[in-house]
């Protein structure tokens, strides 16, 4: 035995565990250079994220009043557009559920009402796009609008649910002379059934009446919305109803006064169903000539000369049947005071006279038939006075003007 082979195996132990660990620490320091260099899973968690991000939508999605604006206008501030992208939809509407009509433009870049909203309402607003690779985005909103401070409301004829004559205009007038007519006549929609042209004219500031060409056709069922609330009649000033009115036509009842011969011919679809002797007015105060339509329906009034400028000619206070046809105060009425003039003269001041009795009691008595048999809404026809045709705004008598001045 010697000290070499023990020697020797003393100094290779000692060689062989410094290997040993630095064969680990390489190994170490090798593991961890390969997740830096993308070698690991963590790499594959980096492409996920950036494909996500791929998938996200260019469209861009603009409302205009911001979310949660006050006091925002009726008119002109609502509007929906999208950039790197097209809308696709918009929907808008008030706390009731009740949706604003809107139209997206051809090219998809912009949404705009198509009427004005309601004052002091509270909207919300919901809109989609999408972008050339079909992606969505959306966006919403809530705003609230204007209260108004001044208003105006419209009084109109005929009543809801009324059934009238073949003349009947839908007439309304206004609180406030009106300065943005076109706003306020596209916030009043008419619908007939069967359907009929139905177009509307202004008589001064405050009065807009719409009708047909010509009478309406009996039966047919008019519906119109009155969308004025929001509207801004003039600056500063709003309108505040939002309703809608139904009302029937009935039966074709047109009468036509002769001055001349002092009759009056009732004409039921055309065939005349009744002759009346009549008296018109006298010399110097003339009838009217011209269509005119039935407005109100009294079966006793009082008439004082003084209220049409003829001083006290006369004041009688239990006028029977009495007929409006003018608002200056052309009446057809029942008269008990005028003896034989009906059918042999003219005795009136510009009124229509049928015999009657004093009360009206005689149910058989021309003014009480003619009364009987008519409604708001029929059309009595004058011809062969000596006066000139009535005003189409005196009454309800927009039938003296063409249908082209009308539509004006």
């Amino acid at each position: 035995m010697n000290g070499r082979p023990i020697s020797g195996a003393s100094g290779g132990g000692r060689n062989g565990l410094l290997a040993l660990i630095l064969g680990v620490l390489l190994l170490a320091v090798t593991a961890c250079g390969g997740g830096e260099t993308g070698s690991g899973a963590d790499d594959g968690k980096g492409k996920d994220a950036d494909t996500a991000q791929s998938k996200q939508s260019e469209a861009v999605v603009s409302i205009t009043p911001k979310d949660g604006a006050k006091s925002v206008d009726t008119s002109g501030a609502l509007k929906v557009t999208a950039a790197k992208g097209k809308l696709t939809e918009v929907e808008v509407k008030d706390a009731e559920g009740k949706k604003v009509d809107g139209e997206i433009s051809g090219d998809g870049a912009s949404w705009t009402p198509s009427t004005h909203l309601a004052g002091a309402t509270k909207y919300t607003v919901h809109a989609v796009a999408k972008d050339s690779e079909g992606r969505t985005a959306a966006e919403d909103a809530g705003f609230t609008t204007l209260t108004p401070k001044n208003t105006f409301i419209g009084t109109f004829t005929p009543e809801d649910g009324s059934k009238v004559g073949v003349g009947m205009p839908f007439s309304i007038r206004f609180s406030r002379g009106i300065t943005n007519p076109d706003d306020v006549e596209r916030a009043i929609r008419i619908r007939t059934e069967p359907a009929v042209d139905v177009e509307g004219h202004w008589f001064g500031n405050d009065r807009l009446d719409f009708r047909p060409e010509k009478y309406w056709k009996p039966g047919t069922k008019v519906t119109v919305d009155l969308n004025l609330d929001g509207v801004e009649g003039r600056p500063g000033v709003y309108g505040e109803q939002d309703k809608t009115i139904d009302f029937t036509i009935g039966r074709n009842q047109v009468s036509v006064v002769d001055a001349k011969k002092l009759t009056m011919k009732v004409m039921r679809d055309g065939k005349v169903f009744k002759t009346i002797p009549v008296t018109t007015g006298k010399p110097g105060m003339e009838t009217w000539n011209g269509q005119m339509v039935i407005s109100e329906m009294l079966t006793v009034t009082r008439m004082n000369g003084e209220t049409v400028g003829y001083g006290g000619e006369y004041d009688i206070k239990d006028v029977p049947h009495a007929i409006r046809l003018t608002t200056s105060g052309t009446f057809l009425h029942g008269n008990y005071w005028a003896g034989g003039a009906f059918g042999n003269y003219n005795a009136s001041h510009g009124c229509i006279g049928l015999r009657d009795v004093r009360g009206g009691w005689d149910k058989k008595a021309p003014a009480a038939w003619f009364f009987n048999h008519s409604m708001i809404g029929d059309v009595v026809i004058v011809k062969n006075s000596e006066d000139r045709i009535v005003d189409p705004d005196n009454g309800l008598n927009g039938w003296n003007m063409s249908w082209e001045k009308w539509k004006k």
